[in-house]
Parts: C-alpha cells; sequence; structure tokens
C-alpha cells in the first residue's frame, strides 16, 4: 500500500476510537491521502488552507483544550515554514501535537529545489521535547501510529507519501525509542533512516558476497536518537557508515556522530552533500545527490580499507 493510504487508514481508526483526534491540512487532503475522511468524519476534519502558520497555531490551541490535533503539509512546509509556531506554540507551550511533513528530501521529485526539504530534521532537531521518527514501509507506519498517538508530547513523523519496498514483516513490534537490528554483522555498521533502508539492506546483501559482515540498524526515531544501540554496535565493527534522505548536517549522521563522540571510530556519509534538490524522478535523483545502493557500496568499502 501507498504510505499516505496506510497513514490515512490509521488515522480513521484513531478518530474513530476517540473524537479528540482532529486533522488540519493545508490544503492537500488530496495528496495526503486523508480527502475522504472529510466526509467520514465532518467535525474532526479541518482544511486551513494554504497558510501553514495559522494551522500550527491553531492546533496548539486545540491541544489545549484536550484534542489531539495531526496536522500535515509537504515537508518543506511542515518544517521550515512553521519553525516558530512549532519552537513557541506547540513546544515551548507543551502542546501534544503530531506534525507530518510528507515527501521528505528527494521524495518531492518533480516539485523541485523548493519542495525539497534536505533540512527538516536540522531545522527541527534542536527544538526541545520535539520527537522525530521516519518510518520505512508500510508495516512499520501501522505499527507506529498508535504508539505516537498515544505518546502524550509534540512529534515530528517524516512521512514517503508513495509505495516503499517492504522490510518488516507483518509480527513486526514497535518500539519508539529503540533502534531496529535488520541485520548483524562483525565488519561495519549501516546506521539508515527512511526509505533507503532497502537499498542499505541490498548493499549489505552485496557486501556479503565479497565476504563482508556488514550490520545494518534502522534508525526510526531519530530525536531521540537510541544511543545504547549506536554505541554497542559501533564500538563491535570499528566502523560506522550512515544513510540517509537529508542533508549530512544536522541530521541522522549529525546524530550518529553526537552520539559517537569521543569513540574514536571511522566513520562515513551517504547524503545529501550540503545543496540544494532539483527536478527530477526519483531514480535520476538518487544518482545526481548520491543516494544509490552504489554509493552506499563505495562508502562502505572506503571505510573498510581504513
Amino acid at each position: 500500500m501507498e504510505m499516505r493510504a496506510v497513514y490515512a487508514e490509521c488515522l480513521a481508526g484513531l478518530m474513530e476510537a476517540d473524537r479528540h483526534v482532529v486533522v488540519l491540512d493545508a490544503d492537500l487532503a488530496k495528496a495526503s491521502g486523508t480527502l475522504a475522511l472529510y466526509k467520514r468524519f465532518p467535525k474532526q476534519m479541518f482544511d486551513c488552507g494554504v497558510a501553514e502558520q495559522n494551522m500550527a497555531s491553531i492546533a496548539a490551541g486545540l491541544a489545549s483544550y484536550g484534542f489531539t490535533p495531526w496536522i500535515e503539509s509537504f515537508t518543506a512546509f511542515s518544517s521550515r515554514r512553521i519553525c516558530d509556531q512549532i519552537a513557541i506554540s506547540i513546544a515551548y507551550a507543551g502542546m501534544n501535537v503530531k506534525i507530518v511533513g510528507s515527501d521528505p528530501g528527494i521524495a518531492a521529485e518533480l516539485n523541485g529545489g523548493t519542495h525539497m526539504s534536505m533540512e527538516d530534521i536540522g531545522v527541527l532537531r534542536s527544538i526541545p521535547g520535539l520527537v522525530i521518527v521516519e518510518p520505512v514501509d508500510d508495516v512499520q507506519l501501522r505499527a507506529m501510529m498508535p504508539v505516537l498517538q498515544a505518546y502524550p508530547h509534540p512529534v515530528y513523523l517524516r512521512l514517503f507519501r508513495k509505495e516503499t519496498p517492504r522490510v518488516f514483516g507483518e509480527d513486526y513490534r514497535f518500539e519508539l525509542f529503540k533502534a531496529d537490528l535488520l541485520r548483524p554483522g562483525k565488519d561495519l555498521t549501516i546506521f539508515v533512516s527512511g526509505f533507503l533502508t532497502a537499498d542499505a539492506l541490498a548493499a549489505a546483501d552485496e557486501l556479503a558476497r565479497e565476504g563482508v559482515e556488514a550490520e545494518v540498524i534502522n534508525i526510526h526515531t531519530i530525536k531521540p536518537i537510541d544511543r545504547e544501540t549506536v554505541i554497542e554496535s559501533a564500538r563491535r565493527t570499528g566502523r560506522v557508515l550512515t544513510v540517509e534522505n537529508h542533508n549530512v548536517i544536522g541530521g541522522l549522521h549529525s546524530a550518529v556522530l553526537e552520539a559517537l563522540a569521543g569513540e574514536r571510530i571511522p566513520a562515513a556519509a551517504v547524503g545529501v552533500q550540503d545543496r540544494f534538490g532539483e527536478v527530477g524522478k526519483l531514480p535520476y535523483l538518487k544518482e545526481a545527490l548520491g543516494l544509490t545502493q552504489e554509493n552506499i557500496l563505495q562508502k562502505a568499502r572506503m571505510l573498510l580499507e581504513m
């Protein structure tokens, strides 16, 4: 299933169970997959128009009256455009608002550089008390949604809208603050987030054919990062590679290196190299911005030679 379809299905379940769950969008219900919910839950759905700052402020007001608002827009407009509202009206005020940013990074594709949020995690990660999560596939998203709903503090959900390769089985159990070990290894650790997880696993398969045992760990909660798992794995393998659909500054790579400060462990990054995006389809953009399976292999081999 498309990730947005799973997101909408999970929202419907949450809204059915609790009338205090409300959804606010910035004239993007069709794009986010929630348009049908307006007919089913007319008193719990609000179109705020293309006015994201207002949307965030309204959500904070609703939260102050005991509602649990989910607000949604494209990632660029759910992060940098409303950063002050998230910081002051939501996080500083202690309001339980769930913020959803869709089409992260190169997933914006033909919308181009203006919509490609290469920096959204970096923008929001320094805001106190804000949890940041990024699901890999439909299974993880489905397991994640009720946990986020139950968590009584603000959360930023970085959501790929379309289909992603399935990584997890139906027996998957989600733990908000615990990273997922996808593949054990002893020669290096690949920490990965989001839809590039399938590429990291494919790269690990190729490395295995070369006699290299790469450990692959999915970091679904980027803030607060699972420091214990990061440190334990890095110490054991002695080499670290991060893979993310985000600027290498401020995102997963930065979070991992902060956790490993003082450990003296060689590290490299596959991510956006401090640049803006451009117009293109996903395969082209992965090549242009260095986010392919081959890029992962190149960086891994480089680390193995150190």
